[in-house]
């Protein structure tokens, strides 16, 4: 299987992530069933029911997590230069609007763009990749064709 990219802080939000499902919500989930079975009948008890339906979560967040973290290739931004690829710290403008932008390039179980972190598979950074500071870039997005102009490239 392909390598999932990801920076050392995506790794280890993820990493610390699995590590709570395991060490905490697991064990609450498992005393949460055993507690509802106390209760009697299951076939009409709800908190029985919601119990093994959040149990069912958590393991497969569990899963989902140890897959992606076995296959993480973890790349330190702060050693690359150069124009613009994985792990960049990219100011944007908006040639329209003039509204500057600026966000990290990172993998896609990393991304949130509230917190400046933009997936490498959306559209605006498969058009970043390979330019270079005062280059223009189109891109189109689903609110339609944009412009933007390349203010500065950074690896921290």
């Amino acid at each position: 299987m392909d390598k999932i990219p990801m920076t050392r802080a995506g790794h280890s939000a993820l990493d610390a992530e699995l590590k709570t499902l395991k060490s905490v919500e697991r064990p609450a989930i498992i005393k949460a069933i055993a507690e509802a079975r106390e209760h009697g009948d299951l076939s009409e008890n709800a908190e029985y029911h919601s119990a093994k339906e959040k149990q069912s979560f958590i393991e497969g967040r569990i899963k989902e997590l140890e897959g992606v973290l076995s296959l993480a290739e973890v790349i330190d931004p702060s050693r690359l230069s150069g124009s613009i690829k994985f792990g960049a710290t990219v100011t944007i403008v908006d040639e329209d609007t003039d509204e500057e932008k600026s966000f990290q390039i990172v993998g896609e179980h990393e991304a949130n763009i509230d917190k400046g972190l933009l997936n490498i598979k959306s559209p605006i950074a498969r058009a970043l990749i390979g330019k270079e500071e005062g280059d223009s870039v189109e891109v189109r997005t689903p609110g339609g064709d944009k412009s933007y102009e390349v203010l500065t490239v950074k690896y921290v």
